[in-house]
């Protein structure tokens, strides 16, 4: 049957009218229902042939998947097919995928790798399935009122989403010693590029044993009736619930353990379907990657379950465990390494909190008769001080330990996770990101990928990103010139996608100046801030200053408890009102915020970008990954020696990046005499700017913030000031922003630095992480259905 007559099909159940008569919303939901109606018997012949065999399972809080239908009809082929559907039932296929919202399931980068790992593994036809919670409103929605961030929910399922298919028969029970709760699968189709095999992403829906409590309904107290649904219902509401409470630590936990156990149950029973009752084989067929430590509860759960379901011993069951789990760290920050409260354990799961203290006691003895003194002992325990460690119980039961770019793998080993690496570095290994070049350029750059397919002869590069480098060098002036066009086209969009959804109006032919991540005081948009505040200045002192047009471009969430950052959200929207405000600068200068920053908005800011900005303080950012997004779409990286931006560096050479700032084995020597206070006094225009904070000249309406952004700078108190070395960069980063504007003048020689950067970001493609995880971690091999 064709895509025209399924398409009318699939709208007419949904809607009651034919195509020609429903809403876009409709034929979104009717093209959707086909998609997944042309890949049903794939997708259950690829689930078929992995249970056989050696599987990677890929545990993760949060997966940020970004609009689907677009996706899969590119890694279909079914764009042109659509199109034509679409036209003969008259409609838009433009308009009809403008309807679908973000699948709110992830936040940062974390989510974002995770769903790129997922394209990649589906395109090698590798066996993984992601194991996930499925949020009924996500992180939150983004909005600015006065310039203050406000949370609101994103109900993104509202109107349903036909590519997440409950599962209802295969749900599972999760027990906790104050609740029951049924967790309810629903899958999510991963589309592989030009293959037929279509991978699986289970997230679980916490619902109740029973809908409400008939009886005290009948007996009129009607919110007694609910307490237990709602109580159930909040475990997969909402991504990361505030944790700066009690109640909150308790809800994070519940959650971690909840999808655990459930993923665990369903794993395990396919392998008895399989394999038999024999568990003592399950680390043959199975590997389970923990993405960060949201997902270590897997650990003891599997050891609960191996012991208490299955009939294990404690030696036997971990054993398998310790065959099964790989840890992958991404941080350097050893604050940010979650430890909870062991009472948490102990009101949610006594069985676990046992299982737990049991790892300790055998973990203690282990180090003892290693020789370890007790100081060495009482520091890497999994539970110390009445806290566990989730960390160190994933560093202890884990074979593979990795982090995420070359520079974070280094630090891990030299210090994060030091005393690991000392008694297993064969566990240590190194995994560089990667980002999916279907979405991040062949689907949303489409004349960059035209272009691309020209140069190169084959749209090969797809699947295999390392082929452009073959054509470094040879792009002509031609090809060059095409290049800028291209940026131009893209820029002449976003701007207009601007105009439509932040109302603000910027020129295309102005520098684009992007930074947008999530919003952490270490990844310093309080220095771009700063910058543009200072740049600000320095016009309006002089205004025959030549200044080449810029647009500031910012977008991130900052965690609802994270006050500081709410602080530098609303201090850039209050310097984007002063600049954009103000008519001695607004031709030359503008500033941005885009509000609820998330993967569709990215779709569109990343082709526009002229300059990457990737400035966290050296020796904190594990790698990121929207700096191999902006350079595989030709934006030039400038950015301080960290995480990724250091094999950014050395894949394009130092003429084709500006690279500015101290660097990680500086900044000790740096810090034992750093005074911030120097920097304000000496450093030209300094004084000025972070005066402006609290001068009048910038207005927080009363709420203390920029008093207390300014304090962090230059006061030394109850903590160190200026510890992301804001200041102490601020100098050589104005440098290298100001010479990075003068160069972009000469487009011919810009456009070949981005040409340069496009065809060296092979590297940077997730199907190279994959594969090397796949080798070296997993053990799999690929398992074509056709």
């Amino acid at each position: 049957m064709s895509l025209t007559e399924t398409l009318a099909s699939h709208v007419r159940a949904n809607s009651g009218r034919p195509a020609n008569a429903s809403t876009p919303m409709e034929v979104w939901q009717g093209l959707s229902a086909a998609v997944v109606d042309r890949i049903a018997d794939n997708w259950h012949a690829t689930e078929q042939a992995y249970a056989k065999g050696r599987m990677e399972h890929y545990f993760s809080a949060e997966f940020l998947m970004g609009r689907a239908l677009l996706n899969n009809l590119s890694n279909l082929g079914m764009v042109d097919e659509a199109r034509e559907a679409l036209a003969a039932a008259g409609q838009d296929l433009s308009v009809v995928l403008e309807q679908e919202p973000d699948a709110a399931l992830g936040n940062g980068g974390l989510g974002r790798l995770a769903a790129c790992f997922l394209d990649s593994c589906a395109t090698l036809d590798l066996p993984v399935a992601g194991y996930g919670i499925l949020y009924r409103y996500g992180l939150f929605k983004q909005l600015f009122e006065g310039g203050f961030q406000t949370e609101h929910p994103d109900p993104w399922m509202e109107e349903g989403y036909p590519f997440v298919i409950r599962r209802e028969e295969l749900q599972r029970v999760v027990r906790y010693a104050d609740l029951v709760v049924r967790a309810i699968p629903y899958d999510l189709p991963v589309t592989g590029y030009g293959t037929d095999n279509v991978n699986t992403l289970r997230l679980w829906k916490a619902e109740p044993m029973e809908e409400f409590d008939y009886d005290a309904f009948n007996s009129q107290r009607f919110t007694d009736a609910i307490v237990d649904r709602e109580r159930t219902m909040d475990i997969s509401r909402v991504l990361y619930p505030n944790d700066t409470t009690f109640e909150g630590k308790v809800l994070r936990v519940r959650q971690q353990y909840f999808f655990c156990s459930a993923s665990l149950q369903s794993i395990i029973d396919t392998y008895v379907a399989e394999h038999g009752n024999d568990l003592t084989g399950f680390a043959t067929y199975n590997a389970i990657q923990l993405n960060d430590t949201h997902p270590v509860l897997a650990i003891p759960e599997l050891m609960r379950l191996l012991m208490d379901e299955h009939g294990l011993g404690w030696e036997e069951a971990w054993k398998v465990v310790t065959k099964t789990f790989a840890y992958t760290n991404h941080t350097v920050l050893a604050e940010a390494l979650e430890t909870w409260e062991m009472t948490i354990f102990d009101r949610l799961f006594p069985r676990i909190a046992e299982i737990v203290r049991e790892i300790d006691r055998r973990f203690r003895i282990d180090m003892a008769e290693r020789g370890l003194d007790q100081g060495r002992i009482e520091y890497m325990a999994p539970v110390s001080g009445n806290r566990v460690r989730m960390a160190w119980i994933a560093c202890y039961a884990s074979y593979s330990i990795n982090g995420v770019a070359a520079l974070h793998t280094e630090i891990i080993k030299r210090e994060t996770l030091g005393e690991w690496h000392e008694i297993w570095p064969e566990r240590f290994n190194n995994k560089t990101n990667g980002v999916t070049p279907r979405r991040w350029l062949k689907q949303c750059n489409p004349r960059l990928a035209a272009l691309l397919d020209e140069v190169t002869g084959s749209d090969a590069w797809v699947t295999d990103l390392s082929v452009l480098s073959q054509f470094t060098d040879c792009a002509d002036d031609a090809v060059l010139d095409r290049l800028s066009q291209i940026k131009h086209a893209n820029k002449v969009d976003f701007a207009a996608w601007v105009l439509q959804r932040e109302g603000v109006e910027i020129d295309p032919d102005a520098i684009f100046d992007v930074q947008i991540k999530r919003l952490h005081e270490y990844k310093r948009q309080l220095l771009n801030a700063l910058y543009v505040l200072d740049l600000y200045f320095r016009i309006k002192e002089n205004p025959a200053l030549d200044v080449p047009k810029r647009v500031f471009i910012f977008g991130a969430k900052a965690a609802p408890g994270y006050i500081r950052a709410k602080g530098i959200i609303k201090l850039i929207n209050t310097i984007a009102d002063l600049v954009n405000g103000d008519e001695d600068v607004a031709d030359r200068i503008k500033v941005v915020f885009i509000h609820n920053y998330n993967v569709s908005p990215a779709e569109h800011i990343i082709p526009a970008a002229d300059v990457s900005e990737q400035i966290s303080t050296a020796g904190k950012e594990a790698s990121g990954t929207s700096n191999m997004k902006f350079m595989m779409n030709g934006a030039l990286t400038l950015g301080t020696l960290d995480g990724a931006n250091v094999e950014i560096l050395d894949a394009v050479g130092p003429d084709n990046a500006y690279i500015f700032g101290a660097t990680e084995d500086e900044l000790p020597e740096l810090r034992q005499n750093y005074d911030p206070r120097w920097h304000y006094e000496n450093v030209p225009g300094l004084r000025r700017v972070l005066d402006a904070l609290t001068d009048g000249t910038l207005d927080d309406n009363g709420s203390g913030w920029f008093h207390d952004l300014r304090w962090s700078l230059l006061e030394a108190g109850y903590e160190p000031a200026d510890v992301y070395y804001v200041l102490g960069d601020f100098a050589a980063y104005r440098e290298a922003k100001d010479r990075m504007a003068a160069d972009h003048a000469d487009s011919r020689a810009w456009a070949r630095r981005a040409w340069v950067n496009i065809t060296k970001s092979g590297r940077f493609s997730s199907d190279r992480t994959i594969g090397d995880y796949a080798r070296e971690v997993w053990r799999l091999q690929a398992t074509p259905i056709h």
